[in-house]
């Protein structure tokens, strides 16, 4: 017999700069240009706790003054996922910390009556077998999408893969840790539940809406 693995704590990121800038970025009266920056800025800072574990080497450089050994990330470029449309908000914060990341887009819209996420596009890099994955998506509800996403990923066999978001249900997190317990899950926050339309309570309404202000 064979036991079910314990999923992977979520880390909760709650530096208070990112808390400060997720409160602002809540409010309904933020406009969609201080959205558009403050979801990019979130997503910066979160990216120094997500690369928290990237493995180093040490090599031989030298300085203006002298010679030292010094550490640099070891191994391929680490990937992004977005997760189309929202996660195109976080990945413009991230690859500013990570300038030459690969990027992959999936994309996946949420049928409204089932509420199951709906595939519509797939573009990633080649070979992630030699390469750190991280997905990103600001909103973790129902899960459905996360589970999706990670679902497309893992097929094509990166080395690791995490799953970030800004907000998360609980239902969103037992949701993606039941089917996938061995990816780790960041997050600023987790929210109260989801509402009967499965968005997320108190949350922040819909990130791809409030970033390109379509609605």
């Amino acid at each position: 017999m064979t036991s079910t693995p314990l999923p992977v704590p979520v880390s909760v990121v709650t530096h208070p700069l990112v808390l400060h800038k997720l409160t602002l970025l809540r409010q309904r009266e933020t406009s969609t240009s201080s959205f558009r920056s403050l979801l990019a800025e979130i997503s910066m800072l979160m990216a120094y706790e997500v690369t928290r574990d990237l493995p180093l080497v040490y090599e031989d450089i030298h300085t203006p003054i002298g010679a030292m050994r010094a550490p640099r990330i070891d191994g391929k470029k680490v990937v992004l996922v977005s997760v189309l449309r929202a996660g195109n908000g976080m990945l413009d914060g991230m690859l500013r910390i990570l300038p030459s990341a690969r990027v992959g887009h999936v994309g996946l819209y949420r049928d409204p009556e089932t509420l199951e996420a709906v595939e519509y596009y797939l573009r990633m890099p080649r070979e992630l077998g030699d390469r750190d994955v991280v997905i990103i998506d600001p909103m973790l509800a129902t899960g459905n999408s996360a589970v999706a996403a990670v679902d497309r990923v893992k097929a094509l066999g990166p080395k690791s893969l995490k799953f970030v978001c800004l907000l998360a249900a609980p239902e969103g997190i037992r949701n993606l840790q039941s089917v996938h317990p061995s990816v780790p899950i960041f997050t600023a926050a987790v929210d109260e539940r989801l509402d009967d339309h499965g968005y997320i309570l108190p949350g922040l309404g819909d990130a791809g809406d409030r970033l390109f202000g379509t609605k």
